[in-house]
């Protein structure tokens, strides 16, 4: 653990290969070193240039089922919540790509009769969703795969706490996070104890969709299943975080089936 550590401080050593939520799947196969992401959230690379960057990211221009959305009232409430099996690590890979932070985790998620494999979890800061036209001040994305290749994603709110209790899976993931300031850099989490968000999955409700990848080559056929509450998040584990990520969550797109924000 120490020597991952140590290698955290060490340049990154940058690839050529885009960095995205789809990190990990079979869309996009992990390599032995850190991708960093070949595209941003503000500028000349920004969201509005996705498609300009690569053929293969026409679909962030061209789109009708594109991500995120503002959940409204046209959005359907699942009648039941994911069944989750997330086990407990003493540790994971936590990765900067340049568009995100990144835990390469396992686990297995039974939604709409099909399962899928967790491959990762990422972050967004701002919420790239908004509820209600509300945003929060972070998203977390856990993305999974089927057999068939299918995407899902359950993605967690996280809202500010006035009596500075967090979440403690976020508190442990965060442990060493100012080791990877730079793109390209990875360490490693604290022990990450599933069982309380298994439970609150298990009693929680949910928003559901078919929606995109939120970052490039924005996908579309992504299950989403959305948290309705927020889980908590204290001040200070928050400035931590979007201190090194800083902006990354793309634009709200227009409702399902319409032409998206850049057509």
């Amino acid at each position: 653990m120490q020597f991952t550590r140590a290698l955290s401080l060490l340049l990154p050593l940058v690839a050529t290969v885009s960095a995205s939520c789809i990190h990990g799947t079979t869309f996009h196969r992990r390599s032995s070193n850190v991708q960093v992401a070949n595209f941003g959230f503000t500028g000349t690379d920004g969201p509005l240039k996705w498609a300009s960057i690569s053929p293969d990211y026409a679909l962030c221009s061209t789109g009708k089922n594109q991500s995120p959305i503002n959940i409204d009232n046209t959005i359907s409430l699942s009648g039941t919540p994911p069944v989750v099996n997330f086990p407990n690590v003493a540790d994971a890979e936590f990765a900067n790509l340049g568009s995100t932070l990144e835990v390469t985790v396992g686990g297995t998620t039974t939604f709409g009769g099909k399962t899928y494999d967790l491959k990762q979890y990422h972050f967004h800061t701002p919420s790239e969703h908004r509820i209600a036209e509300e945003y929060y001040p972070l998203e977390l994305h856990m993305v999974h795969q089927a057999a068939d290749e299918g995407l899902m994603v359950i993605a967690l709110m996280f809202d500010l706490t006035l009596d500075g209790s967090s979440f403690d899976l976020l508190t442990a993931t965060v442990e060493d996070i100012e080791t990877i300031a730079i793109p390209g850099t990875a360490t490693e989490t604290g022990s990450l104890d599933f069982d309380e968000l298994e439970s609150i999955i298990s009693s929680g409700s949910f928003y559901t969709y078919s929606g995109s990848l939120t970052t490039p080559p924005c996908k579309e056929g992504v299950q989403f299943v959305i948290m309705t509450e927020p889980l908590p998040i204290n001040v200070a584990t928050y400035k931590r975080i979007k201190s090194i990520i800083k902006f990354n969550a793309r634009y709200t797109q227009n409702a399902l089936g319409q032409d998206n924000l850049l057509a």
